[in-house]
């Protein structure tokens, strides 16, 4: 009897061993949560864009723990595709994943900038625009270089879109692109986009000293002119109207950008525009967040395909920069020196963090010059070029 009592409490100890983590754990979920610890660190300590970090690092972290992914996710039936659809037992992050699988949340965050963007010194130097066009440049660099690295079209397209520093507009983009490529691409280019966008001040900073003299970074630039709030309104509606006759795959991002700029600009829909900004845009972040990071599970994650595409993307957002003050380069030139070249690392659409860095390098040169607000024409220009940009690269499909 005790001996088939011995056996039974190995049995059962056996059991437990085996339904445990650690004896599922693999080497690529231990790099991974290493990685969602660096991820925090980056995110809490050195407080590198958190609110889209941290919840990113703690879905990454969650997803690899050994045994929580059959929990989180779901399980698959033997013998089938591992595709989101084919989830058979499904866990709370697949549910959460819906809005990420048909495109909801990115459209629902641009909302949010929308209405908490002031185009205001867009409207008031339309110039800016050409900025924002240019700084476009990374993305058809890394569209050029992806596909002579082997990605099919679809996945070229997907990995350049991290060009424009726009973490809502990448996701959508290669959402979009999955129908249409073999390749497995949202968590490497999220997890680019976003950690590109967090590191901004590290890459930026030193191409604008080696690419802007310092006497044309020291460059003070007149105050702008006061825009009425008519142009204001009519701005949304006037530019939602040209590109959506001229581009319609723009509409969802730009659409929604648009919606959420007049509800801020009327003046007649506060609370419609305050959910949007707060309510709302918090609550799809964290989502938005969790879900990205939860595609970053160690065995599917660490290719040879995600180092290629986080070296693409650190080409295309680099190149980005570059188009953007070589443009402010030329302006400054045709201008007779009137325009400081600093506000063309704006043209990337990371609103509002790289119109901050252009007043940070130009006070560099000189404490009292002031760019943010010159800056901030390129930077929401950007955020349109980046949507249109997203619209270009649909269009080809």
């Amino acid at each position: 009897m005790t001996q088939n009592l011995l056996v039974d409490v190995g049995e059962m100890l056996k059991g437990l061993w085996e339904s445990s983590g650690l004896a599922n754990g693999t080497w690529q979920n231990y790099v991974m949560l290493l990685i969602s610890f660096i991820l925090f660190y980056l995110a809490i300590v050195k407080k590198f864009e958190p609110l889209l970090l941290l919840p990113i690092a703690f879905g990454m972290f969650i997803i690899n723990i050994p045994g929580a992914y059959d929990i989180l996710w779901g399980t698959y039936p033997e013998g089938v595709e591992h595709t989101y659809e084919n989830v058979q037992s499904r866990g709370l992050l697949w549910y959460l994943f819906y809005g990420v699988q048909n495109v909801i949340y990115p459209p629902l965050i641009f909302l949010g900038i929308g209405a908490m963007t002031d185009f205001g010194p867009l409207i008031s130097n339309p110039k800016s625009m050409l900025i924002g066009a240019a700084a476009q440049l990374g993305v058809f660099v890394a569209l050029i270089l992806s596909v002579v690295l082997g990605f099919d079209l679809a996945a070229a397209c997907s990995i350049a879109i991290i060009g424009g520093a726009d973490g809502p507009t990448a996701l959508y983009v290669t959402q979009m692109m999955s129908k249409f490529t073999n390749e497995d691409l949202l968590s490497a280019i999220a997890i680019a986009a976003y950690s590109y966008m967090a590191l901004i001040p590290i890459i930026q900073k030193p191409l604008m000293r080696l690419l802007v003299p310092k006497k044309e970074r020291a460059i003070k630039m007149k105050q702008l002119r006061t825009v009425s709030k008519l142009e204001k309104i009519i701005f949304p509606i006037l530019v939602t109207l040209v590109v959506g006759i001229l581009l319609p795959d723009a509409m969802p991002l730009l659409g929604m950008l648009m919606l959420g700029n007049i509800l801020r600009e009327s003046g007649v829909a506060e609370r419609l525009s305050s959910q949007a900004q707060n309510g709302l845009m918090n609550t799809v972040t964290i989502f938005l967040g969790v879900c990205v990071g939860c595609k970053a599970f160690g065995g599917v994650f660490l290719t040879w395909s995600t180092i290629k595409i986080i070296l693409l993307g650190l080409f295309a957002f680099v190149f980005g920069t570059i188009g953007g003050l070589l443009m402010g380069r030329l302006m400054c030139k045709l201008s007779k020196g009137k325009i400081n070249p600093l506000i063309g690392s704006a043209g990337v659409s990371a609103v509002p963090m790289v119109a901050r860095i252009s007043e940070d390098v130009g006070r560099e040169s000189d404490p009292s010059n002031h760019l943010l607000m010159h800056a901030m024409g390129p930077n929401v220009a950007g955020v349109i070029g980046s949507a249109i940009a997203a619209g270009f690269l649909l269009s080809l499909f």
